[in-house]
């Protein structure tokens, strides 16, 4: 678990606005590496956390990163979308939504086309699908569709043609060439690269992220005490777009944050991946 080194993003503004009270009961509903919960455990005195993660890897690794806050951590492997939290409630909760760094830079897991790896994209390996699924046997139109709807990519129609052309794929580097060899050659040297959008899209469908966070914003709010806060950080517009609607329309939450909380420069250029994390709260009324 030496290998699972993630830098949490936006840390002082997760603090400022969960406000960490002594003998409070937090939430972290995506743990990742642990980073957010210690900041969580070191900013007041006997905070519990209850601590969830899909992930075993990063799981393992909160695990091992939290060892010595001892009782005062309990872990629950599961999507949060699954958790119930029983007789408890939370002063405050947290969710990450952004992909950890050790998923990114292991090739093995599938979800960047940087190194080969398998199309795996799945952030509970225990689970059935994998993009490899998807990509092998979807039709034509439901590709399209998932590319258009989860990855804005305008191009999805073209590219699902190519794809299905093309298949069966095995590998995350395949599947990129082909996507780039299916658009004009202005569209394949812009920006980012041709697959990024459509790659973004395929890890959506997998784990099924917009509709579990949905989940997590609309039952979430009936988990926190009175005053206690909803604290998310996503990573795109979809994302994004959700929390912000979903937070406004519920009958249980004051928004705080009338526009997303960003990281600084300096943040930005000790850690490049926050420059895309949008940071909003709420708080139960």
């Amino acid at each position: 678990m030496a290998a699972f080194v993630h830098q949490s993003v936006l840390p002082e503004e997760v603090l400022a606005g969960l406000t960490p009270k002594d003998h409070g009961h937090y939430l972290d509903a995506t743990v990742g590496g642990g980073g957010h919960s210690r900041l969580m455990l070191e900013a007041a005195e006997n905070i519990q956390i209850t601590a969830l993660d899909q992930d075993p890897n990063a799981l393992a690794a909160a695990q091992k990163n939290l060892a010595d806050f001892g009782d005062r951590v309990t872990f629950w492997h599961g999507n949060f979308a699954e958790f119930m939290p029983q007789d408890s409630s939370f002063d405050g909760i947290l969710a990450d939504l952004g992909v950890s760094s050790p998923q990114l830079d292991r090739p093995e897991r599938g979800f960047s086309f940087r190194h080969e790896g398998a199309l795996d994209m799945r952030m509970n390996p225990t689970q059935e699908l994998t993009a490899a699924d998807l990509v092998n046997h979807g039709s034509e139109r439901d590709l399209a569709d998932i590319f258009y709807h989860y990855g804005e990519e305008r191009l999805s129609r073209r590219i699902a043609r190519r794809i299905v052309e093309r298949r069966p794929f095995q590998t995350t580097t395949a599947l990129a060439e082909t996507i780039a060899a299916s658009v004009p050659g202005k569209y394949r040297h812009g920006r980012i690269h041709p697959a990024t959008r459509v790659f973004q899209a395929l890890r959506i469908a997998v784990n099924r992220e917009l509709d579990v966070l949905e989940q997590l914003v609309q039952i979430s709010p009936s988990w926190l005490k009175p005053g206690g806060r909803l604290v998310i950080i996503s990573f795109h517009s979809l994302e994004d777009r959700r929390v912000k609607h979903g937070l406004r329309d519920h009958e249980r939450l004051k928004v705080l944050t009338k526009k997303p909380i960003m990281a600084t420069e300096n943040e930005i250029r000790r850690n490049p991946r926050a420059r895309s994390a949008k940071l909003r709260i709420a708080e139960r009324l």
